[in-house]
């Protein structure tokens, strides 16, 4: 008869009657459990800097997208201003190389 072959009730037995091979097989599942949840804890910790990475990034994109919005009606000011001072000097605007090459077209 094989060792996994015998009903062996391991609560009632103390460590002293249990064979070596049995407390080798759970020291081996406790320790595998203790691993698992070791790499799960640590997954979870580098979930939440993965996600406030993310927002970092979200933030800085926002900043950008700001700065970019206040760039370009800064631009349309100056764009503005300059038409006016070319009409008030009766200088003509330039147009564009695009503008240029479909009127020859």
């Amino acid at each position: 008869m094989a060792f996994y072959e015998k009903e062996v009730d391991i609560m009632a037995l103390d460590p002293s009657q249990m064979s070596s091979t049995l407390i080798i097989m759970l020291s081996i599942l406790v320790g595998t459990l203790a691993a698992i949840v070791y790499s799960l804890r640590i997954l979870v910790l580098l979930e939440r800097r993965i996600a406030r990475v993310d927002l970092n990034i979200e933030r800085i994109a926002r900043k950008i997208v700001a700065e970019e919005v206040k760039i370009e009606s800064e631009e349309a000011i100056v764009l503005k201003k300059q038409r006016e001072i070319e009409r008030k000097l009766g200088i003509k605007s330039k147009k564009s190389a695009k503008s240029k090459s479909k009127r020859r077209k």
